[in-house]
């Protein structure tokens, strides 16, 4: 690869690092994983260019990191499996890394695991006990209270203080209607859980766009 198209890899990579930042901030969190697996098209050249001509060491990759840290609350198998391939297509990653990626890979699968279990112990079983998780389900109570405080951040879950502890139940079962903010005008709007996972067509500016998921649910039955 010549200078030109390696530094142009890092400047596309880097660009898109930048909004996966932003949507991160902004609790895009779907938008967040495709931004990082797009960077990927470009880390072979970017730590190549960062490498030979910046002189860069890396502990690990923006791109790789937020797919890691994502993944398993998502109960996102499928882009675990895609991780995997790339570590074995581009050999240079691992190589040009300090920290063992495949090892990082592990600990998001078995975390992974972990969430798919408690996911749907909550879903079978409204108003979970927080300080029950692990008596219902064993493990560490410690990692299951992680997993719960992060959800919650992401939306995902709420937690109802209750006598010491916590009630928890999901605010996203897929059918179930939901709230969203559109990334583009701010327009407020509620569907299924299921729509909103996906860029749809804001009714108010009409532009393809993600909706920032709120953690408030609506019961259809109410609707006036």
């Amino acid at each position: 690869m010549k200078k030109a198209d390696m530094e142009a890899h890092q400047s596309l990579y880097e660009n898109l690092i930048k909004k996966a930042i932003v949507a991160e901030c902004e609790g895009l969190y779907t938008q967040t994983v495709e931004l990082a697996l797009a960077s990927w098209d470009y880390v072979d050249g970017m730590i190549q260019y960062e490498r030979k001509y910046k002189n860069n060491d890396f502990s690990s990759i923006r791109g790789i990191d937020l797919i890691l840290k994502y993944a398993p609350l998502l109960l996102d198998f499928p882009n675990l499996d895609k991780l995997e391939g790339l570590l074995k297509a581009c050999r240079r990653i691992e190589k040009n890394t300090s920290e063992c990626l495949a090892d990082k890979l592990s600990e998001a699968r078995s975390l992974l695991r972990t969430s798919h279990r408690l996911w749907n112990h909550i879903e079978k079983n409204p108003d979970t006990r927080q300080d029950q998780i692990r008596k219902k389900l064993g493990g560490q109570q410690k990692q299951w209270d992680s997993i719960v405080q992060k959800w919650e951040q992401m939306g995902l879950l709420q937690r109802i203080p209750k006598n010491g502890s916590y009630l928890l139940s999901l605010s996203t079962r897929l059918g179930q209607l939901i709230v969203g903010k559109c990334s583009s005008c701010g327009e407020i709007t509620e569907a299924p859980k299921a729509m909103l996972l996906e860029k749809i067509t804001c009714p108010q500016c009409n532009n393809t766009a993600w909706f920032v998921i709120t953690s408030t649910k609506i019961d259809a039955n109410t609707k006036g």
